[in-house]
């Protein structure tokens, strides 16, 4: 039977899908995906994707003739089934516009619209909690992506550009994120620390290049060590993932670059600030760290983070030092070169 899963939140939910996915094509072949352009490049490639459909809903298809124009394209194809793990009202109309016979989406959205409706667990982690649209048990399927041999090629190619040879260990961080709160303060000073030991990569899109190259600056300020390499918005989402796959570690935000290497099965240690990992987009595997500062009042203030502290200060950041960042990498192993 024909499936199609519609699924147009955050570049990090979509990799948090592909579990789910993953469950679907097992169950019923390969599916369509309809999701965000950005997203549709990323997953085109996984296995249990037949088709990427790109809902650019804040851009060219935005507004109510573009969801209807885009609901008449998915009636055209006639598809049986439709999965909902987007718990938006967009997506549940969508689904529902383009009279698609089978429903299937969580209580805890737009019932309304469904034709089945299942219950989304209250714990657990975001890619398992997905999997329950699939009557799967938590864990059967993990986090994946699928970047091509010519992603392969792109990622070393940069690397060696910026003096990184194949084969070379280095540590990849990623400073960025959407959400103001969720960036920790200290990556360059984090980065310093690191330099002395392997290079440094800092992997972003093209809103974190400045920043990137201010850690890239702070890195190599002492000369004559190890590379620092700034490849914020140099790399396509895929060459990206296929880049931190060969990172000895990733250090992150509360941010996509996180799901990113679950999926790509990169060692991390994330930071946590005005969000907790117990939301459920905490890393998964053992061994990997989420750190965060224990004690304060004010902690979890939302559950994405704020553009600005609410308070002023900060402190779920701030007061989360280099020294106790660098500790835990050095805790992971990640340092130990090999090469």
């Amino acid at each position: 039977m024909s499936s199609v899963v519609i699924q147009t939140a955050f570049l990090g939910d979509v990799v948090l899908t592909t579990p789910l996915l993953t469950a679907l094509a097992a169950q019923h072949g390969p599916v369509d995906v309809v999701t965000t352009p950005a997203a549709a490049a990323l997953v085109e490639t996984h296995p249990a994707v037949r088709r990427a459909v790109p809902y650019d809903k804040r851009g060219r298809d935005r507004g109510w003739g573009g969801l209807r124009a885009l609901a008449g394209r998915l009636r055209a194809e006639g598809y049986e089934r439709a999965y909902l793990p987007h718990r938006s009202l967009r997506t549940a109309a969508l689904a529902f516009l383009a009279r698609i016979p089978e429903r299937i989406g969580f209580h805890d959205g737009w019932p309304f619209f469904y034709t089945v409706v299942r219950r989304r667990p209250a714990e657990g982690h975001e890619a398992d909690r997905l999997l329950a649209l699939a009557q799967q048990p938590a864990a059967a399927y993990a986090p994946s992506l699928r970047p091509t041999p010519e992603d392969e090629g792109a990622a070393a190619a940069a690397l060696s550009a910026g003096g990184i040879p194949d084969g070379t260990s280095f540590a990849a961080i990623a400073p960025g994120s959407i959400w103001g709160t969720k960036r920790w303060p200290y990556y360059a000073a984090l980065a310093q620390r690191l330099i002395g030991t392997m290079p440094v990569v800092v992997v972003g899109g093209p809103e974190d290049a400045a920043l990137g190259e201010e850690i890239v600056r702070a890195a190599e300020g002492g000369g004559g060590r190890p590379k620092a390499v700034n490849v914020c918005g140099k790399l396509t989402l895929r060459q990206s993932a296929a880049l931190i796959a060969r990172a000895r570690v990733l250090v992150t935000n509360d941010s996509a670059p996180l799901h990113v290497a679950t999926a790509m099965g990169t060692p991390i240690v994330a930071v946590f600030g005005p969000t907790l990992p117990e939301f459920g987009f905490g890393p998964i595997r053992t061994g990997d760290v989420a750190l965060g500062v224990t004690g304060l009042e004010c902690r979890p203030c939302s559950r994405h983070g704020p553009p600005r502290c609410p308070l002023g200060h900060h402190r779920c950041m701030r007061d989360l030092t280099p020294e106790v960042v660098a500790a835990a990498i050095e805790e992971t192993g990640a340092l130990r070169r090999r090469d």
